[in-house]
């Protein structure tokens, strides 16, 4: 158990946290499980509209420290890179 008035506040504090950023890591999943079942229904429209909304909450979540910028660009390169697939396919 913490015994400094400051350590407790910090466990307070990141009990807080810890569900606002559980509530944005389930938002991004959200936005990714939507492009990868678009690509998978082989609607190219649907998956370059989930693609671009999906983009800017994945980067903001890097900005708020919850993922790291190469773990988003990975996603984004390779969610990217179906939605083309799908593209060119059609």
């Amino acid at each position: 158990m913490a015994n400094h008035k400051s350590a407790k506040t910090r466990i307070r504090r990141n009990e807080r946290r810890a569900v606002i950023n559980g509530e944005r890591m389930s938002r991004i999943r959200t936005y990714i499980k939507k492009v990868v079942m678009a690509i998978e229904s082989g609607d190219a429209k649907a998956a370059d509209e989930a693609l671009r909304a999906a983009q800017p909450e994945l980067f903001r979540g890097v900005s708020k420290g919850i993922i790291k910028k190469q773990t988003a660009s990975r996603k984004m390169s390779r969610l990217s890179a179906g939605v083309k697939a799908l593209k060119t396919k059609s």
